[in-house]
């Protein structure tokens, strides 16, 4: 698609797709194109389509024959009472019989009357399937044309989303700085206040600044830039990684985390910095969502040329109605676990697609209230050749 021809949500004014507000009417082209999104869709699935039934097509016989004066309207309610008597009787009739039979038209001309009839069903369904075919390229040009409208206002939202975490990076790296350079005593000497306060804001930075970079890889997965820089991987040095980061936080829980690595030699080709953040996604979910005092578990295993790698908890679990929605880009699965447990919601959308970039599935098996397990495997690479 051409990005240069992207219009304003709101004005329908040229706009540069990295730009946050619009030139000509400075809307802000992430909510514009928010709202622009909404309307799109609604208004894409309610457009209605009227088929009609042969039989709504040409009139029935009697009307038929009425119309061309072969029969008087008292006639045919004289042969539609007689119908009725029979039908009454459990023997149905058709009206051409029944006429017929009363004397009212003879043979020659029911069979002319159906014959023509047939003529004018068979035109009229032609006309019919003829104006349904030019319905369905009309409906089908306006989805398409839908369809591109709301890629370039998804490319809005994924740009205006890039473009703000990059800037807030660079402050928050200034901030973090000096948060450590005050906690080394580089800037002077503390009070034990101080440095309880500075931890907790360094807490938060390392928070925050993991949240900017989610959406950063997110915005850069839903532009297509999710490139891969393939490597031989050592699977049980990143998981080691990932627990040493880590590990800190489930003794901070008071959690048992174990690990189980595979004797063999786990060593897979892909992308270790993109492996290594799908690891610690689940790691750090898996203790988030653990009670305290519970237990998590990460480890990989090799069999037959794939290494299986998983990450078990026994935390709080998700329902199986729900569980469909677990990889849904900024969705939480209800609002208690955003306010009690944060997070963008992007977390595991990422992790999915970096998974599938690596030609794998993510598997989820979970019971509420006894914990959840996320698994995958990859190609050991030797197998690869």
């Amino acid at each position: 698609m051409n990005t240069s021809s992207i219009s304003c949500p709101s004005c329908g004014y040229p706009v540069d797709p990295n730009a946050r507000y619009c030139d000509n009417c400075r809307a802000n082209l992430a909510i514009a194109a928010a709202f622009a999104e909404q309307r799109l869709v609604s208004t894409s699935t309610t457009i209605p389509v009227t088929f009609l039934s042969p039989e709504a097509l040409v009139p029935r016989l009697g009307e038929y024959l009425q119309d061309k004066g072969v029969l008087k309207a008292t006639d045919l309610q004289r042969a539609l009472a007689y119908q009725e008597q029979f039908a009454a009787q459990g023997q149905p009739r058709l009206l051409g019989q029944v006429l017929i039979e009363l004397g009212l038209v003879n043979r020659e001309t029911i069979d002319q009357a159906i014959t023509e009839q047939i003529f004018q069903l068979q035109f009229a369904l032609k006309q019919a399937n003829s104006q349904l075919v030019q319905r369905v390229k009309q409906r089908t040009a306006e989805l398409q044309d839908a369809l591109n409208r709301l890629t370039e206002l998804s490319q809005l939202k994924s740009n205006f989303i890039s473009n703000v975490s990059h800037e807030l990076r660079t402050p928050l790296t200034h901030i973090i700085g000096y948060i450590e350079l005050l906690l080394d005593r580089s800037l002077g000497s503390l009070e034990t206040g101080q440095v309880q306060a500075l931890e907790v804001v360094s807490k938060a930075g390392e928070h925050l600044e993991k949240l900017i970079d989610d959406l950063i890889q997110f915005s850069a997965a839903a532009r297509g830039e999710l490139s891969l820089q393939m490597q031989v991987v050592d699977v049980a040095v990143l998981i080691q990684k990932v627990v040493d980061r880590l590990s800190q936080k489930a003794i901070n829980k008071h959690l048992t985390l174990q690990v189980a690595l595979d004797g063999s030699s786990c060593t897979v080709r892909g992308d270790a910095e993109k492996l290594e953040w799908v690891l610690n996604e689940l790691l750090d979910n898996a203790i988030k969502y653990t009670l305290d005092g519970g237990r998590v578990k990460i480890a990989a295993q090799e069999n037959r040329g794939l290494v299986f790698i998983s990450v078990e908890d026994t935390g709080i679990g998700i329902s199986e109605e729900k569980r469909s929605e677990l990889f849904l880009p900024f969705h939480q699965l209800d609002g208690s676990i955003t306010r009690h447990y944060g997070g963008t919601g992007l977390g595991l959308a990422l992790v999915k697609q970096i998974v599938e970039a690596h030609v794998s599935q993510i598997k989820v098996s979970s019971q509420v209230g006894k914990g959840t397990q996320f698994e995958f495997t990859l190609v050991t690479e030797n197998s690869t050749g």
